[in-house]
């Protein structure tokens, strides 16, 4: 099996990236919003524990599944030691059925990302950030209080690549990740 770790700050492009892979590969897509949406529908409201259920059940039921693989959506906070914790995590629900692991930090300026975060791609699957005003000062916000970028050299993991996709379509970063991993 193999799992592809999309990270990167918010609406740089990892679940539309995730979206052109699917498409040349054999991997499945499961981006962070396709369990945050359905509990905020649910609930009224964002609830991190049962978002975090859930994906604990789809990541186990995956991992034992004998499927080629997976495309996994994070965003990082690369300051926060729980967000390396929750890697590592996600990593030893896979290794037990000899998973090949793959990391992808995708980089692009605020002012791009504030671009894509009104695409109607981005908002079909994402109904929370429908309301753009917020959705907008959501992004400028974490922006000052998170760092979803990496130092040079900060990664520590053998099958690491980073792409600066301001001026590259999802479909030729797709075609990058593919080719650089053998997938």
């Amino acid at each position: 099996m193999k799992l592809v770790i999309i990270i990167g700050d918010a609406a740089v492009g990892k679940m539309t990236v995730g979206q052109e892979l699917m498409k040349i590969t054999d991997l499945r897509l499961f981006h962070n919003h396709m369990t945050i949406e359905p509990v905020i529908e649910i609930f009224g409201r964002y609830d991190g524990k049962t978002t975090s259920e859930l994906r604990e059940v789809i990541f186990r039921n995956f991992a034992a599944s004998g499927s080629y693989g997976m495309i996994f959506t994070y965003m990082m906070d690369f300051d926060m030691p729980s967000e390396w914790e929750y890697l590592e995590h996600v990593r030893s629900i896979f290794e037990p059925y000899g998973t090949e692991f793959y990391y992808v930090e995708l980089i692009a300026p605020q002012e791009v990302r504030l671009q894509r975060n009104i695409t109607e791609n981005r908002l079909k699957n994402k109904a929370s950030k429908r309301d753009l005003a917020l959705s907008n000062q959501r992004l400028i916000d974490s922006d000052s209080r998170h760092r979803c970028v990496s130092y040079e050299g900060e990664i520590p993991f053998d099958n690491y690549l980073r792409i600066e996709n301001t001026d590259i379509e999802a479909a030729e970063a797709a075609r990058m990740i593919k080719e650089r991993f053998g997938l």
